[in-house]
């Protein structure tokens, strides 16, 4: 849902052969001449995951059992296209491809047979390795944000009322994984543009919203607002409601390069917005009083999302469908994709009207299966809460301290 990126060759097939030159050239100066040694991703993996040994949680998961399927069956599909001896880091350990799947496999199982809550905390704490993360500067505690799949108005051609578009990949944009030159530069990626004899950054938010892109022929779709579209862009997917009556589901495909920029935190800065009211729907709700700010605020943004047609609801980094509640969002650099995980957090209460009137703790598993621009570190973690009213309002308001597990079944002997 948030993250694809195109491998380098694909994106130079169309460049001459002095640009590519050239391209390559600016790559290592910039990079290699430089740039100061990343630190060992070993000790990255260290410091975001501890081994538990005492002091476990209580296994205790408040959603169906379907779901959590639904979501591990999902993975299979993730965990079966890579080799079988492809390393993962849990903390200071490392797994193979083939133990996650025989993990996974072990606690299907474990589930399916549908043991009361008591056994089944004794049967994970007798079969699995357990690691917490380290959370903010080692404190343990985790804070917890969610996302949803928004539904907004839209339209595939454009008029006074739909203006505001949403664009697919542009054919100039290039994304090159830089640990194809340097091992040090493992995880390491950069995007940009060729113009002339120059590598330049891709076009920002602003750049693109003066019209960088136009007569380009990359409109999907028109929406309403500029902020639904901003929106839209920080889900990393939705669902159009056409005005013809058709539905259109939009998913993440690419994006500018920039490194993303909380608007949020500037309207605290500004002062628009206090820490206590903060959400999404009061960001909203103050832009929409206030038009005239509204390109000022979001063009502090400058990372911008291209989008593709799916034919499926949202699919996260590893390339499988989100499952509401289910799926969650960390630092891929930090903690293994595709793994089982274990969360306590807090969730609101909703009165009829759909108003908070309460939050309350609650614990499930959950599965690593998304990343996003602002997920980083070792105490960050985003909920996929599915669509519709309640998914919205508990994306917009959550922002609580938890605990994150991560599980796996014990190596044999």
């Amino acid at each position: 849902m948030r993250k694809e990126t195109l491998p380098l060759e694909e994106n130079m097939l169309n460049q001459n052969p002095f640009q590519l030159k050239f391209f390559l050239l600016i790559i290592f100066l910039t990079f290699f001449a430089c740039r100061p040694a990343l630190k060992k991703d070993i000790y990255i993996y260290e410091e975001s995951l501890e081994p538990v040994s005492f002091f476990y949680p209580t296994f205790k998961d408040d959603m169906d059992r379907e779901s959590l399927v639904s979501a591990l069956k999902n993975n299979r599909r993730y965990l079966n296209g890579l080799d079988p001896e492809h390393l993962f880091h849990y903390g200071p350990h490392t797994f193979t491809c083939r133990q996650i799947r025989e993990s996974q496999e072990t606690f299907l199982t474990l589930i399916s047979e549908n043991p009361d809550p008591a056994r089944l905390d004794k049967a994970i704490k007798e079969n699995f390795l357990v690691y917490r993360a380290t959370g903010h500067d080692g404190n343990d505690q985790v804070l917890f944000t969610g996302y949803f799949e928004p539904i907004y108005d839209a339209s595939l051609t454009p008029d006074e009322t739909f203006r505001y578009p949403l664009y697919k990949k542009p054919e100039d944009l290039i994304t090159a994984d830089l640990s194809l030159f340097k091992k040090d530069l493992k995880g390491q990626k950069i995007s940009g543009r060729i113009e002339g004899q120059k590598f330049l950054p891709y076009f920002s938010r602003k750049q693109i919203e003066e019209g960088a892109l136009k007569g380009k022929n990359l409109e999907l779709a028109w929406l309403k607002s500029p902020v639904d579209a901003a929106f839209l862009h920080i889900q990393g997917s939705g669902r159009l409601k056409l005005r013809d009556g058709g539905t259109l589901t939009m998913g993440y495909s690419a994006a500018n390069g920039h490194t993303y920029q909380s608007i949020g935190r500037y309207m605290l800065d500004k002062g628009f917005l206090t820490r206590e009211e903060m959400s999404m729907q009061a960001i909203r709700r103050y832009l929409s009083e206030h038009p005239e700010i509204v390109q000022e605020v979001l063009n502090h943004n400058p990372s911008y999302i291209f989008f593709r047609p799916l034919s499926t609801g949202p699919v996260g980094n590893i390339g499988v469908p989100l499952t509401p509640g289910r799926s969650l969002a960390l630092d891929s650099k930090r903690f293994p994709k595709g793994a089982l995980a274990f969360i306590s957090c807090q969730k609101p209460t909703l009165n009829p009207d759909g108003e908070i009137i309460g939050w309350h703790g609650f614990s499930r598993f959950v599965v690593n299966q998304d990343t996003g621009g602002a997920i980083k570190g070792a105490g960050r973690a985003d909920i996929f809460w599915g669509s519709g009213p309640y998914a919205e309002t508990v994306a917009g308001h959550l922002k609580h301290e938890g605990e994150l597990y991560i599980l796996i079944k014990k190596p044999q002997n």
